[in-house]
């Protein structure tokens, strides 16, 4: 385990030291549990007593709050961002693999980058390019023709079909798959005649696709998705979806096909978004909305129902059963008093 002193975390985080500047310490923790050795963090002031209580040797923290505290502290402006800077120095992640295993199978017409490292069982088919210093782990599939980019890590059981670009750094976690057919379907006669997705799917550089979520092929053209953007698990995007640059989507949201979002969107868990519609840069969209019209207005949108008691959304049932009727009778009553 990697030890740092807090001289050397300051130069990395570009923070000021408080204190001791050769306390040493070697992992992070939450302010209630951390121990000697470990250094913490202050986000939110409504925790700011914590930190006269907290073991840790040390904490991260506005200097504002570092006032009144006699502890060892690396004062920044925005402490999660330090603790997230943190946490990279930190990691000790391991990797989904290390060198090319003998088991993985490669097309001898797929093109290999320097310094890849390839799981057990994994396969890369023929027209395939995988850039340096990728990490691909076990059971994952690369389609044909498809593009890693330098730096790409998949985690293990990723299915990248055909024809995907993946920019630089991206990560995607375990189960996504990425490239399977869009919902294309054509009824006659009683029946549903299967419409071939012709399009691929093109992921911008540094993007972040959580576990289990599902990116679909465009119908002709391609689905996008932007730089920097962090997709959280179980996730679907119809085909030709274009998501912009630096959104991001929580968990369970679904977006239907055709879908056009704009730049530095963020949109909560467990939405829905109806097909074909446009939502321009800058839109926050709250937990468990369903989105049915364009939004064409930055700003924060709202449709989910907060939870309640039994009996309360009982009596709201059935008070929403009776709003066509209570709004035809309000109309009525206006009518009688613009004629009076």
């Amino acid at each position: 385990m990697a030890k740092f002193t807090l001289a050397q975390l300051a130069k990395e985080l570009n923070a000021l030291v408080k204190g001791d500047d050769s306390v040493v310490v070697s992992s992070i923790a939450t302010l209630k549990s951390a121990q000697s050795g470990q250094i913490s963090f202050l986000s939110n002031p409504k925790y700011k007593e914590q930190i006269f209580e907290s073991q840790a040797s040390a904490i991260i923290m506005r200097e504002v709050d570092a006032a009144d505290f006699d502890g060892n502290a690396l004062i920044l402006d925005e402490p999660y961002v330090g603790y997230a800077m943190l946490a990279n120095i930190m990691d000790s992640t391991p990797a989904p693999a290390v060198g090319i295993s003998p088991m993985a199978k490669i097309s001898a017409q797929a093109t290999i980058g320097e310094n890849v490292a390839i799981g057990a069982n994994s396969v890369i088919e023929a027209g395939a390019i995988v850039g340096d210093n990728c990490v691909i782990g076990a059971n994952c599939f690369v389609g044909e023709n498809t593009s890693l980019g330098d730096g790409v890590k998949l985690w293990a059981n990723v299915v990248i079909y055909h024809n995907v670009k993946l920019g630089a750094n991206c990560l995607i976690h375990s189960s996504a798959v990425i490239g399977a057919d869009g919902f294309g379907f054509a009824p006659h006669n009683g029946q549903w005649h299967k419409i071939p997705q012709l399009g691929g799917v093109k992921i911008g550089a540094g993007t972040e696709v959580g576990a289990g979520t599902t990116i679909d092929r465009g119908a002709l053209d391609a689905t996008v998705v932007g730089k920097g953007c962090i997709i959280d698990d179980q996730v679907h995007l119809g085909h030709n979806v274009i998501l912009g640059d630096f959104c991001a989507m929580a968990a369970n949201t679904c977006v239907a096909g055709s879908v056009n979002i704009g730049n530095n969107c963020i949109i909560g868990g467990a939405c829905a978004i109806n097909g074909h519609l446009s939502i321009c840069d800058g839109v926050t969209i709250t937990g468990m909305s369903m989105v049915i019209k364009d939004i064409s207005e930055a700003g924060v949108y709202s449709s989910g129902m907060p939870s309640q008691t039994n009996r309360e959304w009982r009596k709201n049932g059935a008070r929403y059963r009776q709003l066509d009727d209570m709004a035809k009778r309000l109309k009525a009553v206006e009518k009688r008093l613009n004629q009076a």
